[in-house]
Formats: C-alpha cells, structure tokens, sequence
C-alpha cells in the first residue's frame, strides 16, 4: 500500500514510519498540507494519509474534498493530548494513534486499509472456473470486463487479477464512473491544467497517469456519458491521453479492467454505450456469477464473516448454528455477498449465545431473512450442494470424485453421518469406512456439527 505521512521526520514519527516500511508499505513524506496536495496532484498518489495532529486537519479534509480526491485521513501525536485527538476526529479523520507507535496497532490500520476488505473467499466450483480463467489471463495486458450483478464482487475479482500479473508490484487504481459526477469525471480520469476550468486551483495528475506502470479498473463503466466513451476509446487504443486544458498528448503504459453490472450489449442497442469501445474492453469476459449460483460460498463466506466482525467489535467468535446455515442456504440473496455481509455482521451483533441463530439474521429493518425460494429440507440442501460439487468432473479419478462427493456432502450435514448416508444412498457402514480410510490417509474428515472443510 501507499503510505503518505505529512510532517516532520523526527521522532516518534520517524519511528512510526520505519514500522510502516517494515510493514511493506511505500512511504512518502510531505512536510506540509500544500506540499501533500501538490504531490496529490502530481500522481504521486496514497491510499492513507497519516497526519501529525498539530496540523490543520479540517484544511486538508477540506481541500482533498475540493478538489475530489479520495483517501482516508489518519491523525497521529502524542500519546496524552486527548483533547488534539477528539478534534482530529470531529474533523474528519478516520483515526488517532497515539505517539510514540504501537506496531501492532500501525499494523492494525494498514491491514485494515488494504488487506481484508481484497480477500477472495470461495469453495463452489462454479466460482473456482472463474478464477481460474482469471488466472490464466492475468499475466497478458489484455483488457477484461467483468460482469455480474451488483454485490458479487466484482471489485475484488479485479484486484485478484492484478495481483497475479506481471504489474502486482505496481499501482492498482480504481475509478468508480458512477459515483462522481459527470461533468468532473473526465478531469478526474485524464486530470487537468490549472485554469482549465473553475476551481482549477492547480495541475491535477488523473487516474490514467496515476496507474501508470500498473492497472486501472474503470468500475461501473457503463455509467459513464457516451461523449466521455470517444475519449476513452482514444487512450485505450493509443495509450495516449490529454489533460484537460492541455496542449500535448502524454502517453501511458497502464492495463485496463472493467466491470459492469448492465448487459452492455443491450446499452449498445439502445445508444448508450458504443459499439466500438465494448468490443476494446470485451477481450476477455469474467463474468462473477450471483450467490444463487453458487450456494456451496454461502455458508464459507459467512464463516469469514463471523470471524471477521466478532474481532472487528471485539465480541466473542460464534459460529453460525445449524438453523442458521439453513436458513442461509435457503435465502436468495438478491444483494449477493456485499447483502450476506452485511447480515452476518448484524446477526454478530445481534446474537448471545453460544452459536448465531437463525433469528439474529435479519434484513436492514429487522425484519427476519426470506426463505423463499429455497430448501427448507436439510436433506434437499445437502443433495443440491452434492449435485453443485459434482460438476465438471473431467480430469479427476473416480475416487477422487467419491471422496469429494462424500466429504463435501458430510460437511453440509453438519457432520451427521446417518443423513449423509441417505443422501448418497450408501449404507452408514459403508460410510464409516469410507470415513476411516480417508482419516488414515490424512485427510480433515469433518466431525458431527463442523462444517466441511475446503478440498484441494
């Protein structure tokens, strides 16, 4: 990650900074907030700011926001001055780490910055095909448009291809078109000179020359105008762009992901998307398929998330009881995992037990989650996943594919072997020794009321 610290080197913050570094982050230094705003608009860009409290930090809030430029505030200074803090973050600040540093709390930020928030969390087989095509593309500087409903992790699948090309070392900026304004995107896409416009206090460095060396994804591409899309086409095909209110093209050396949630086909039909820059994003299509698609994640994506916000909130970790798992299982999930997310992280703070109930997850007014749609029989779960699991089967032994069958179909009745043995219509001896013989073998059988674990 990019790390830009503004104040002086010495002291606590120099210490603070050596911790950053050793955390493998990239540390630039501004002294001042005018220093930090021109290497901002320089394209010498950051995913945090660390600023030392005796700064103004209402100023800086201020003058990122003006100037459109996104990144999260962090307020440091010594360890006794409360009242600084509070200010800090009545500014706008993110956060406040006193001086001199804990390591594990610089740790703690950083990580919650950049690294979670990335992570591919998946077990269906259906989702492991689209990974794999990812991986195989990564390494060309093809473009790629990603597709899938809203929720599905579109964002994250981009960062996954980044990382495994030839450019992971290099910048990854991302550009939601969607979410700044129109008449903006395009400054903020191939920046501008001063003056250019109102407000155009200075130079301004845009995402194209920002990512250069690296991938730039243009989130939510079909939001942008089509007048903007003959612009892009330019600089997608020549590598070149021009800044507004420039007067020389610049070239860049950068790979371009996109996704979209619209049928972008359909948007060329109605004139709302061109015809000729689909075709330039369209190289290679990723298309993320919605949870419904893939109920063999849900249950593994709602473990990662239990844990994930029981440490957030510093609650005690539960894990997520049968009746749950049902009721998860069953559920559409029309929001797909940004909508699973959000409901495992209300249940963590809903819940008392020992385990998360099926009643502490709930839709955003409280009211409990819909099982419509889907089994309410844990047998027919179990069948559904056992069918999903045993897709393309091609390359894999017979008793590769036994073993994955028995197992996967075991773990999604929560260990119970008399219903596993039903459902794959073998007897409960036979089972066991199935059973025995891959626990010899060394392999993680799941226990009664486990989940399965994941198969390599």
């Amino acid at each position: 990650m990019r790390l830009m610290i503004i104040g002086t080197l010495n002291g606590e913050l120099t210490t603070a900074t050596k911790i950053a570094m050793d955390r493998g982050a990239q540390v630039t230094h501004a002294p001042t907030i005018d220093t930090a705003m021109k290497d901002l608009r320089a394209g010498r860009g950051s995913d945090l700011v660390m600023i030392e409290v005796h700064h103004d930090i209402s100023e800086l809030i201020e003058r990122l926001d003006a100037e459109h430029i996104h990144v999260p505030v962090v307020a440091c200074g010594i360890e006794h001055d409360a009242k600084a803090a509070v200010a800090a973050i009545q500014a706008g600040a993110k956060e406040y780490i006193p001086l001199p540093p804990d390591p594990e709390l610089i740790a703690a930020i950083l990580e919650a910055v950049v690294a979670d928030a990335h992570a591919l969390i998946y077990r269906d087989e259906k989702m492991a095909q689209v990974i794999a095509l990812a991986d195989q593309i990564a390494a060309s500087d093809a473009s790629v448009l990603i597709t899938g409903e809203s929720g599905t992790g579109k964002e994250v699948m981009a960062r996954h291809v980044h990382s495994k090309s030839t450019r992971a070392s290099k910048t990854f900026i991302p550009v939601n078109c969607a979410a700044i304004p129109e008449n903006l995107l395009e400054s903020e896409l191939f920046g501008h000179e001063k003056g250019a416009f109102t407000g155009a206090v200075g130079r301004r460095i845009g995402k194209f020359e920002e990512a250069n060396g690296g991938t730039l994804l243009l989130d939510e591409i079909s939001e942008m105008d089509v007048r903007l899309q003959a612009k892009l086409l330019r600089a997608i095909q020549e590598r070149v762009i021009d800044r507004v209110g420039g007067t020389k093209p610049i070239p860049v050396d950068i790979r371009i992901l996109a996704t979209s949630n619209r049928d972008l086909a359909a948007a060329v039909r109605e004139g709302t998307f061109r015809e000729d820059l689909l075709y330039r994003l369209n190289v290679v299509n990723l298309r993320v398929p919605p949870l419904r698609e893939r109920p063999t994640d849900i249950l593994e994506l709602a473990d990662h998330f239990a844990k994930k916000y029981s440490q957030a909130n510093g609650v005690t970790h539960r894990p997520v009881s049968a009746e749950a798992r049902r009721a998860l299982l069953a559920n559409p999930w029309p929001g797909n995992v940004r909508e699973l997310e959000n409901a495992i992280h209300r249940a963590v703070l809903l819940s008392s037990g020992a385990e998360i109930e099926a009643e502490a997850i709930r839709a955003p007014d409280g009211a409990a989650v819909s099982a419509t749609g889907g089994f309410a029989d844990p047998a027919a779960q179990a069948a559904q996943t056992a069918e999903a699991v045993a897709r393309n089967l091609v390359g894999k032994t017979v008793a590769e594919v036994e073993r994955d069958l028995i197992i996967e179909t075991l773990g999604h009745c929560l260990g119970n072997r008399t219903h596993a043995a039903n459902i794959l219509g073998i007897s409960i001896r036979t089972l066991r020794n199935k059973l025995k013989q891959y626990t010899d073998e060394g392999l993680n059988v799941p226990m009664p009321r486990e989940a399965r674990p994941v198969m390599g």
